[in-house]
């Protein structure tokens, strides 16, 4: 964040996007879906995921790479497992949706897995691990991207960052939270850090011949998780490729078009959604309790000097408290993209909570 930043009401932004999808012709799933999953990110502080990505998604439906209208539908199903045809729509809805169908068959079956075709970019995974965590299932979601990572000791783009999330129900409190790429950072951190002026850490990202870089104009690709031991973010970004691509039969990641070029063309992205209902495997309150010592025995263990341990989501879930109260900051770039839509649409942009 950078004192440039102007902070806008969560509730604003969320009407801005949701009227900016239905003027671009979107219908009203697609719209409260994307906007959603945007907000999901913008709130808990994942500004590279949020709502920034509202002039991109609002332009694939109005170009035709996304599908504003779709019909998507379940096209293969084999006990606690599915497949479902998402039209080419947002990556969003798709991907509720099969959050959805995992935890109907989870509900009987003790477990549901989707595998997710013909979809599209869908923001942040965290997003719908934590949808199937909510009702009180353990959510894992991945996806492959386009290519943009090396491989270990690579010197060329192969996979994409290929995020992977996991929501788990922690008693008396929001979720345990994971959600991270592959990629020793998401790609669009680049771009924000493109847009704030800033340096990237050291041994990140590279050049088109595959040099570590600092400057985010001059990243060709990223590295992949590991650093040194880089072979393990690679190993893992592999194992999602085949479950989201492979397993659904759709575009490997060096096969895929780039998310910002050919907008008017889909991608064939494909995603699995996996939903685990705990008390299937032990009696609630074991369950709850476990979780119960984990976490408290996690948060407790001693600290270096000047740090503090944290569960994974609890900065998240502590920005978003925060927000909820001041607002989500918003860069002047991203400020200009929306007043182009408002003008475009004839929208009202959001205000700033201290304007």
């Amino acid at each position: 964040m950078t004192g440039i930043e102007t902070r806008y009401a969560l509730a604003d932004l969320e009407r801005f996007s949701r009227q900016a999808f239905l003027a671009a012709g979107a219908d009203e799933d697609t719209a409260r879906a994307a906007t959603r999953a945007m907000m999901h990110g913008t709130s808990i502080g994942i500004d590279s995921h949020g709502i920034r990505f509202l002039p991109h998604y609002v332009e694939t439906v109005a170009r035709g790479r996304c599908n504003g209208r779709p019909q998507m539908k379940i096209v293969r199903r084999f006990g606690a497992v599915a497949t479902l045809d998402a039209d080419y729509g947002h990556g969003a809805l798709a991907t509720y949706r099969a959050v959805d169908l995992a935890c109907e068959m989870a509900e009987t079956h003790g477990i549901g897995a989707v595998g997710v075709q013909k979809s599209s970019h869908f923001g942040s995974g965290g997003a719908f691990a934590v949808a199937a965590a909510e009702r009180g299932m353990i959510g894992v979601v991945m996806c492959n991207t386009d290519s943009f990572v090396r491989l270990h000791d690579g010197a060329a783009r192969f996979h994409g960052t290929n995020p992977i999330s996991c929501a788990i129900p922690s008693p008396g409190e929001r979720p345990w939270l994971l959600d991270m790429a592959t990629s020793s950072i998401p790609r669009n951190r680049v771009m924000l850090y493109q847009t704030l002026g800033k340096s990237l850490p050291e041994g990140v990202a590279s050049d088109s011949l595959g040099e570590d870089t600092a400057d985010p104009h001059r990243v060709d690709m990223l590295a992949p998780m590991g650093g040194a031991f880089g072979f393990k973010g690679a190993a893992l970004a592999g194992m999602i490729e085949i479950f989201s691509a492979v397993l659904t039969a759709q575009q490997l990641s060096f096969e895929l078009a780039p998310m910002f070029e050919n907008l008017d063309e889909p991608r064939d992205m494909g995603t699995f959604v996996m939903a685990v209902r705990p008390d299937a495997f032990v009696e609630p309150h074991a369950f709850d309790a476990g979780m119960r010592r984990y976490v408290d025995a996690l948060r407790a263990s001693p600290a270096r000097a000047g740090c503090r341990v944290l569960a994974p989501g609890d900065r998240e879930w502590q920005e978003a408290d925060a927000r909820v109260a001041e607002g989500a900051p918003l860069a002047p770039e991203a400020l200009k993209e929306f007043e182009t839509l408002a003008a475009r649409y004839g929208l009202e942009v959001p205000k700033a909570v201290d304007g």
